[in-house]
């Protein structure tokens, strides 16, 4: 009988649900800060776009929720001070 290590298996779970790249621009913790951001963005923004198209969401809910997104990543690049 195979035993799951529930603390492995969440990770797998979650790394497959949202991955995330390397950063290889020029390093800063506001830059490195700033990308998890937008990886997080561009995340969202395709589960948003995939409802949408699978009739879960009016494009007016999607049109409502991305730009709600893009108004918390503008806040977060100002927070930076970048």
């Amino acid at each position: 009988m195979t035993q799951f290590n529930s603390s492995n298996n969440r990770r797998e779970v979650d790394n497959f649900l949202t991955p995330r790249s390397s950063y290889y621009g020029e390093f800063s913790p506001q830059h490195l800060t700033f990308n998890a951001n937008l990886q997080e963005f561009a995340h969202r923004i395709s589960y948003i776009s995939g409802l949408q198209t699978g009739g879960k969401l009016s494009p007016d809910e999607a049109y409502s929720q991305i730009k709600a997104l893009y108004k918390q990543l503008k806040q977060s690049k100002k927070g930076l001070e970048m």
